[in-house]
């Protein structure tokens, strides 16, 4: 049985995905063979992989940062927009049907069934799990038959990291927010917090975890200093002044994507899981982290 760990943010584009991909590149240097997990993601952007199956980009990056190859056990259930109010749902990498929101918020319960088969099925495999929550456990109206946040860490009984990002503002009242706005068994599951995306003295940082520490009575587990990330990333998780797959080939002044440019690329994009993962290392208490998920 895999030992686990679920990322949850106080809301969308706090960078679960980059820390969650930078996390299974960690584990990977440190000898486990891991695998990332997201059982749902809503995303514009996917990729097709073997056997024709069709699955969220950033499961597909998280893999590449545990030097595997993905496989839609990773992103079970992958809802396209389609309009405002309604996706097209792919199942196990298959396309199902379209829904709207109330259609498929009713069909959760059935869904759960066909997660937990796909997180059994990487269970079996590898000896740790990364889970990236989606959106905010907060989200207190999506909460009955939740199965991306806290329903899932209960479902998988994994514990669970928040992260904030402070680059927005308000981190300190996103955290308490977040987690005063769960039941107690779920507070229970939080193990810790991470501060995202710091520009600055950590040290003028310091009194204000100190006193939310106190507050939620949960440890910071690290701050991380915001970072320019150099890969391609679903568009929920990338800001505009962040770089793409074209700037890194810009950096190797090339207009065609040969095969020799292509290992090039792929070595670049290796150097940058290994750049994210010392910066992180760095940044937060990562030997805690593996003690909460039992390493």
């Amino acid at each position: 049985m895999a030992k686990n760990i679920m990322l949850q943010g106080t809301a969308s584009s706090v960078g679960k995905s980059i820390l969650t991909a930078t996390l299974c590149r960690i584990l990977k240097q440190d000898g486990y063979n891991v695998a990332p997990f997201k059982s749902q993601n809503m995303s514009s952007k996917s990729i097709f992989i073997k056997d024709n199956k069709e699955i969220s980009i950033a499961q597909a990056i998280q893999a590449e940062a545990a030097m595997i190859e993905p496989t839609s056990n990773m992103n079970p259930i992958l809802l396209k927009p389609m309009s405002d109010i309604g996706s097209l749902v792919i199942l196990n990498g298959k396309p199902m049907k379209n829904m709207n929101a109330v259609e498929y918020h009713n069909k959760k319960p059935e869904l759960r069934g066909i997660i937990k088969e796909a997180y059994d099925r990487l269970d079996s495999s590898f000896e740790a799990i990364v889970i990236e929550g989606a959106g905010s456990p907060a989200e207190i109206n999506l909460r009955e038959n939740d199965i991306v946040n806290m329903g899932l860490a209960e479902l998988v009984d994994a514990p669970v990291i928040l992260i904030g990002d402070i680059d927005r503002g308000g981190v300190f009242a996103a955290i308490y927010g977040t987690i005063m706005l769960m039941s107690e068994d779920e507070r229970k599951r939080i193990k810790g917090f991470i501060i995202n995306k710091f520009r600055g003295d950590v040290e003028l940082l310091k009194p204000g975890i100190k006193m939310i520490e106190e507050l939620v009575n949960k440890p910071c587990l690290g701050v991380i200093p915001y970072i320019q990330v150099n890969l391609e990333e679903e568009d929920s998780l990338v800001d505009s002044n962040k770089c793409t797959r074209e700037s890194l080939f810009q950096q190797l002044n090339m207009e065609e994507e040969s095969s020799l440019n292509q290992h090039r690329y792929k070595e670049l994009r290796n150097n940058e899981f290994e750049r994210l993962a010392d910066i992180v290392r760095n940044s937060a208490d990562i030997e805690k982290i593996k003690e909460i998920m039992g390493l």
